[in-house]
């Protein structure tokens, strides 16, 4: 196997599109309001985003394979600490390092827009260990959803636009919710594929402390949130954006279907690769919708 393999395993290259939707529609955001793009701006942001979510997968893969949350009864793809293709200790390693290459870009950042980034960047990082180590991690804790929506929808999204404009508008708040919330579906199916095998191992994930019925209707509460939220755009004065919504509303029904019809298994990572298909596609409309108008 080649030497790059687990770390490429471990950085779990399908997750890092809720890094990237939502720097990549903040900046979009940001032009259209503003008619400017500070390109290395962008690149410094998509690249501490990129390098806090690797950071999060490193320390998720060694922290539940410390915890045994990882089993022989996983449905996912595989976890190399778990799957002894790389030593705990290396692992960690590479987390570290990936959030050291996060605080240089911050620092990029944080000096062309000063102290909100700072305030920022270290909750963010702090919270990469935090999502599944420390004292409460949060996704052992049902708190995994609330997680993504803030950081991978808030704060990232409206912190693009302010680091690109300066400025802390209605829009990106707008945006940034759509866009956490269907990066929490991603969480959410996740979470309702391994309910089993998590409710053995004492992570409490909200799929398994309100058992699967519960867990499908989260999923469903956050697709529509979502579509129905482009309505929003109407009143701020931008419809044209509302019509983002559709592939929500598309891809959305066929993800519901498929909860609702199967059984959480294997088959799930399907609608998993969908979901993320879902985040995907919602971005690339909303920056064409944004170059068209």
């Amino acid at each position: 196997m080649p030497a790059l393999h687990p770390v490429l395993l471990a950085a779990r290259p399908k997750t890092l599109p809720a890094a990237v939707v939502p720097v990549w529609a903040g900046c979009v955001l940001a032009w259209k309001l503003t008619g400017e793009l500070h390109v290395a701006l962008a690149l410094c942001t998509l690249a501490a985003a990129l390098c806090i979510q690797i950071a999060t997968n490193f320390f998720n893969d060694a922290i539940d394979h410390r915890k045994g949350a990882d089993t022989a009864d996983r449905l996912g793809p595989v976890r190399v600490t778990a799957g002894g293709l790389m030593e705990p200790a290396r692992v960690m390693r590479w987390a570290l390092g990936f959030c050291v290459a996060a605080a240089v870009f911050g620092a990029v950042l944080a000096s062309a827009r000063g102290w909100p980034v700072i305030a920022i960047g270290i909750p963010s990082l702090l919270l990469a260990y935090g999502y599944t180590g420390g004292p409460f991690p949060l996704a052992y804790r049902g708190l995994g959803e609330l997680f993504v929506l803030i950081f991978f929808g808030w704060i990232a999204v409206a912190g693009t636009v302010f680091i690109q404009t300066g400025a802390w508008p209605h829009e990106a708040w707008l945006l940034g919710t759509q866009a956490g919330l269907l990066a929490a579906v991603l969480i959410s199916i996740n979470n309702l594929r391994d309910r089993a095998e998590d409710a053995g191992t004492g992570k409490r994930t909200l799929a398994v402390r309100l058992g699967p019925r519960y867990a499908v209707a989260i999923v469903w509460l956050e697709i529509k949130c979502a579509a129905f939220l482009g309505l929003g755009w109407i009143v701020l004065e931008l419809p044209y954006f509302a019509i983002a919504s559709l592939p929500v509303f598309l891809l959305g029904l066929r993800i519901l279907w498929g909860l609702l019809a199967g059984t959480p298994g294997p088959a799930t990572n399907r609608l998993l690769a969908l979901a993320g298909a879902q985040l995907v596609c919602f971005a690339a409309l909303f920056h064409i919708i944004a170059v068209m108008r």
